[in-house]
């Protein structure tokens, strides 16, 4: 459960260079909570959401980056990854 949550924290601090440069672990947790909604508590996924646990922070961010720029077509990622910076 710590690794998923970990892994969520850490795919909001790499896309917020701002938490990141501070290392700001309780703004990349705030940010990760609204992900809880369609992805479960602990990333375990709530249908027809993906999962994210166990997925690489490298894989996270390549998703989040896709979404936003729209090379992956879907309307509510895209809105929420359109508030982050690179």
């Amino acid at each position: 459960m710590i690794r998923v949550l970990l892994s969520i924290v850490t795919m909001f601090l790499l896309a917020n260079g701002a938490a990141q440069a501070a290392g700001d672990a309780g703004a990349g947790k705030a940010r990760a909570a609204g992900c809880a909604a369609c992805h479960g508590p602990n990333g375990q996924g709530v249908p027809p959401n993906p999962a994210l646990a166990g997925k690489s922070a490298d894989d996270l961010l390549q998703a989040m980056q896709d979404y936003k720029s729209g090379k992956r077509n879907n309307a509510v990622m895209k809105a929420l990854m359109a508030g982050l910076s690179d």
